[in-house]
């Protein structure tokens, strides 16, 4: 009698375990996505821009996140074509743990940090 409950709260633990690391996968790649996007603008502006649409695309179509947050490092369209540069994203997600099959209140912060190269020999500008 006591192993059924033991077993239950094992299968919950893997369950939430998986769905944890099915989050973070989620964070991982919506963040790779807009570090990409970003890096394919051509000033901070467009970059900004389109990294906040891979975000919004990538979150609304896989994952529950309540204010997410996306820190660009857009310093690299300051430096001259022929410099190899980078754009970094950060994103930190909020995820209801309610959504990832624990049935308890509360929330799990999950961060992933991504960069894409800029292409090192296309015009770029630092501000518009």
């Amino acid at each position: 009698m006591v192993a059924g409950p033991a077993v239950v709260l094992m299968i919950l633990l893997v369950v939430f375990g998986g769905r944890v690391a099915l989050a973070h996968q989620t964070v991982q790649r919506v963040a790779a996505d807009a570090a990409r996007a970003a890096s394919l603008a051509r000033t901070q502006t467009e970059a900004r821009a389109a990294a906040d649409t891979a975000l919004r695309t990538g979150l609304d179509q896989h994952l529950t996140c309540t204010n997410p947050t996306l820190d660009l490092d857009l310093t690299g369209f300051g430096t001259p074509a022929g410099t190899p540069a980078s754009v970094t994203a950060t994103l930190t997600c909020r995820v209801p743990t309610a959504d990832l099959g624990l049935p308890i209140p509360g929330q799990i912060a999950i961060t992933a940090t991504m960069t894409s190269p800029i292409d090192t020999y296309r015009e770029r500008r630092g501000h518009p």
